[in-house]
């Protein structure tokens, strides 16, 4: 039975939805975000164009029509961002209804996607860093909390892992139980599917086995590394708690995030003489441009060092 009008372009969506999810492997977040932005598109469209959306309909759109859409948008509030992803997400949509030859309307990739600005990375010093591995293992110190003791270990391997490595908090927390012990290095699947390979340091090699040695669970190799109290899988929610808690007894700023400790990483190595594309592979950045956004906060940091001591800037 033919779909009608009034469900067409809502049903499109979905089936795109779908693609993304299975064939292009996307993010729950990723899936939550494109399907919010095209919905808006096609409810935009249903008052722009005066009626349901169907194909013909979809095909007819101009660049100003999406033009329209964007700057609805930016009227409530949308940032430069925000924008970017609006954009992305109609170009995906149409480039599945051309790949799956219900339509062919180039309208989408005829727009330029405004540049947004790049904001520096907040990373940790090394103080701060060395601060908040010390105080996670703290946990369970005492008589009345040593049976949590496990779960102090699990803060420091987590946490050292981060910072060692460089890793995403979705790449620290998608360990196996399999993967340990850890070897000299570490095959990490990334953003868009790309694996990369991560050398590591003694250190985090050995918080690793610490935690593992005093895990109470027994648990399959293909089951997650890190675990709850409750012996679940740890949530990158559990994650930012902890971070948050080490905050408050440590009086870190709000920036003392999980991800905070992967920007120090690049940060540490990069101040310490570290190559600056070794960095981006270690990353797992697919651009350089990426990556050189940490040698901007070094610069940041010695024209501050130079405006306190030079004597004439005052």
């Amino acid at each position: 039975m033919a779909r009608s009008a009034e469900t067409l372009g809502r049903a499109l969506a979905q089936e795109w939805l779908d693609s993304l999810a299975h064939e292009r492997r996307a993010s729950p977040h990723t899936l939550r975000a494109y399907g919010d932005d095209v919905a808006r598109f096609l409810g935009f469209l249903t008052v722009h164009v005066g009626g349901e959306i169907d194909v013909p309909a979809l095909a007819a759109l101009t660049p100003a029509d999406i033009r329209a859409f964007i700057t609805e948008r930016r009227n409530d509030g949308l940032g430069p961002r925000g924008v970017q992803r609006a954009l992305a997400a109609i170009r995906s949509f149409f480039r599945y209804l051309t790949r799956e030859a219900i339509l062919d309307n180039p309208a989408a990739r005829a727009l330029k996607t405004p540049r947004a600005p790049r904001g520096l990375p907040r990373p940790l010093s090394i103080e701060d860093t060395s601060r908040v591995l010390e105080e996670a293992g703290k946990r369970g110190a005492s008589k009345e909390t040593s049976k949590d003791k496990w779960l102090g270990a699990r803060d420091v391997a987590l946490l050292t892992l981060l910072y060692g490595a460089g890793l995403r908090i979705s790449e620290g927390l998608s360990l196996k139980r399999g993967d340990a012990p850890l070897g000299d290095q570490l095959s990490i699947v990334g953003k868009g599917r790309k694996e990369r390979v991560v050398p590591l340091l003694p250190v985090v090699r050995d918080a690793v086995d610490a935690y593992v040695k005093a895990c109470p669970f027994q648990l399959a190799p293909t089951a997650p590394l890190f675990l709850s109290r409750k012996g679940l899988p740890m949530s990158a929610r559990e994650a930012q708690a902890l971070m948050q808690r080490l905050r408050s007894s440590l009086g870190l700023p709000e920036r003392a995030t999980p991800h905070a400790l992967r920007h120090s990483f690049a940060t540490h190595v990069l101040a310490g003489g570290g190559d600056l594309r070794a960095v981006q592979e270690l990353l797992g950045h697919a651009s350089l441009s990426t990556t050189q956004t940490y040698t901007q906060v070094e610069t940041s940091k010695l024209l501050e060092i130079y405006k306190k001591s030079h004597p004439r800037a005052a």
